[in-house]
């Protein structure tokens, strides 16, 4: 008996965990960008280039929130192009972020921050 109810509370845990995770765990995804800017870049181009991703959400639905503020920035020792921006876009799901790839909404925003951007890495993570 003591063995049957040992059993019984493991898998009651480990039912109670995965739901907790299923209900935890969000379907949108989060885009990380980190990026090196051109050495003629100003500093004015650079705060438009990060006021048009805080613009996005307005421009594209699909996009629900955005981080540009930089706490702390670590690069390699030696790298040649290092990184002194990142931002985050939280898109609604998949869909919203293949989406957006090639809307309006990225084509304008484009036209401040690639002409600035050397070089950037990009990560997209979900659940």
């Amino acid at each position: 008996m003591k063995k049957l109810m040992s059993v019984l509370f493991a898998a009651a845990c480990l039912f109670g965990a995965t739901h907790l995770q299923a209900q935890t765990a969000p379907k949108s995804v989060i885009h990380v960008v980190t990026v090196a800017w051109k050495k003629d870049a100003t500093p004015a181009q650079i705060e438009a280039a990060l006021a048009g991703v805080q613009a996005l959400p307005k421009s594209y639905k699909g996009i629900t929130r955005v981080w540009t503020k930089t706490h702390k920035i670590q690069n390699a020792k030696g790298v040649e192009l290092p990184r002194t921006h990142a931002f985050v876009m939280e898109f609604v799901d998949e869909a919203a972020l293949k989406d957006y790839t090639g809307s309006d909404a990225q084509k304008e925003w484009y036209k401040v921050y690639i002409p600035i951007r050397e070089s950037s890495t990009t990560f997209d993570i979900t659940n």
